[in-house]
């Protein structure tokens, strides 16, 4: 795939979420599907919450660009021969948007939301995006999964889904984070020779950043559930077609690390409110996010220092897929000790003030 054709998929992502993205702030408003100022929020005023959709139909219309390109142009047929691997995992991916929006408009019960994210990741197992085996870090060579496989997939695809939506907590937040991921494993899938998961990286890569002219502060309009599932669950199976494809060792720590930010943050709340009494699903104040403008950055600053420790990560990531085995570890304390710095500074592991409080 070339840079006209990335370029092209992105450009239509990126255009159409950027057009469509006006209407479904107007219609969201209209009907009422708006986040409120107060508890976690730290926005003002009402604000529709159905961003989501933008970015969804942005992504499925640079899927249909793709296919223009392959049937008319001569592109290299990706689409147009996946069979029912592309057609399930579109299926999932949809499938979590629709449980987003749904938990979006009518606030879904936690288990039938939860319900819902298996339905869409046992649907891109069946397709064919599965952890089948990991690399031995021990003796070389793989370790089969067998039936650990299913637990291990849906474990991966709705952790995945999840962490992006926890740390949506900040204008622009979840769509930087997510742009900067998908840069990053577009590469790693390119450089792989998996087609399919740099499409689809693409694709999101175009959706983030038109969304993120109305999302960045002072944002207009929030993704909500729809778009922080869809992007986390995106980023999920383009790291099972493509990065995780490798028998490496190190395939597994790879996408961790390019997400390194969410699942750090999510990480933290768990230990935090643990070491607290708290139930671990219980929200609270404690966030990177919460704890920065803590210490007196305001939303712009916040977020723009989480999108370079994520960027810094990223990079990190897409380097240990490729240096030799020493320069990995290296590479992976370093970025750990500077996160655990982070954390110290930041103390995540400090009791946070809850919603009730």
């Amino acid at each position: 795939m070339n840079l006209l054709e990335h370029g092209a998929v992105i450009g239509a992502a990126l255009i159409v979420t950027w057009a469509v993205t006006p209407l479904v702030r107007l219609v969201g408003g209209r009907l009422g599907v708006v986040a409120h100022a107060g508890g976690r929020h730290v926005h003002t005023g009402s604000i529709p919450r159905v961003g989501g959709v933008a970015m969804f139909v942005g992504f499925a219309a640079a899927m249909i660009v793709r296919l223009a390109g392959e049937r008319l142009w001569g592109w290299r047929p990706v689409l147009s021969e996946g069979g029912m691997l592309v057609l399930g995992v579109f299926g999932a991916l949809a499938i979590m948007f629709a449980v987003g929006l749904l938990d979006d408009v009518l606030e879904l019960r936690p288990g039938h939301k939860f319900l819902g994210q298996l339905a869409a990741a046992l649907v891109a197992y069946w397709a064919g995006a599965r952890i089948d085996f990991v690399g031995d870090p021990l003796g070389g060579g793989i370790i089969m999964l067998g039936l650990l496989s299913i637990p291990v997939t849906l474990l991966w695809m709705t952790g995945f889904a999840n962490v992006i939506n926890l740390i949506d907590g900040l204008d622009g937040l979840a769509a930087g984070v997510s742009a900067i991921a998908a840069v990053s494993l577009m590469l790693l899938a390119e450089q792989s020779n998996q087609a399919l998961a740099a499409l689809f990286a693409a694709a999101l890569v175009g959706a983030c950043l038109g969304f993120l002219r109305y999302n960045f502060h002072p944002a207009s309009v929030f993704m909500g559930d729809s778009g922080a599932l869809f992007l986390g669950f995106t980023l999920s199976c383009i790291a099972l077609l493509g990065v995780m494809k490798s028998v490496a060792a190190i395939t597994l720590v790879v996408p961790l690390l390019i997400i390194g930010v969410p699942v750090f943050d999510t990480l933290s709340a768990i230990v935090r409110r643990r070491r607290h009494g708290r139930p671990i699903q219980e929200a609270d104040r404690g966030h990177i996010h919460h704890r920065l403008l803590g210490r007196g950055f305001n939303q712009r600053q916040t977020v723009l220092i989480i999108y370079v420790w994520s960027i810094a990560l990223a990079v990190g990531g897409y380097a240990m897929r490729w240096v030799p085995v020493t320069y990995k570890i290296v590479t992976f304390l370093v970025l750990a000790g500077l996160s655990g710095l982070m954390a110290y500074w930041l103390g995540l592991l400090e009791a946070a003030h809850h919603d009730d409080e």
